[in-house]
């Protein structure tokens, strides 16, 4: 007959184990390495690939990124004498401004400014013609265990009309945003798995 404190030792053994190759695999799933996809989450749980973030990994645990839109899962629209690429929602158009001027392309565990200024968004109504620019959405991003969850904050876009004193420092710092309440916008979440 076994004994049971040398079975229930083995168990324990067993379950550190498998919590170890969890754990190890979980680290793995959020590695600044390769093509990711990029989603957005819309208010009613829809997730939605819209383009996709390649890392390439570089010293000291900086990535350097190249983000990459999905032209077919965006329409067309001519707003203030500009062309925008949109998602439609129903009550609420969502689209890209890509930031006008060159930046780094590089992020780290501890600073994804950068990515997030890649990823700005202007909201509007359907029925709105124009671009209304002091309706900016900008994810903050922070890693979640499977990748990176970016929560909408909201911005004014008229800031990067003209380019920043200093094109090596992102303008949009904490104090240039504010947050934004759950559910106010069809798009709740951007996410990079």
């Amino acid at each position: 007959m076994d004994n049971p404190v040398t079975t229930l030792r083995g168990t324990g053994r067993l379950i550190l184990c498998i919590a170890l190759v969890a754990a190890a695999s979980l680290a793995q799933a959020w590695e600044m390495e390769g093509v990711k996809t990029l989603s957005v989450l819309t208010r009613d749980q829809q997730r939605i690939p819209i383009g996709t973030v390649d890392f390439t990994p570089l010293k000291n645990g900086a990535a350097g990124f190249r983000l990459s839109m999905d032209g077919t899962r965006f329409t067309d629209h001519f707003l203030s004498m500009k062309e925008f690429k949109c998602l439609e929602g129903g009550d609420e158009v969502l689209c890209h401004v890509p930031y006008p001027y060159r930046t780094p392309g590089v992020v780290s565990k501890r600073d994804y400014a950068w990515l997030e200024h890649s990823l700005l968004f202007l909201y509007k109504q359907p029925r709105d013609f124009g671009a209304k620019l002091w309706n900016g959405l900008y994810f903050r991003l922070e890693p979640d265990g499977e990748g990176l969850v970016g929560l909408p904050q909201a911005v004014d876009l008229n800031l990067i009309s003209a380019p920043p004193d200093n094109l090596t420092l992102p303008p949009y710092d904490k104090s240039q945003r504010d947050d934004v309440a759950p559910g106010a916008h069809w798009i709740e979440r951007l996410l990079i798995r």
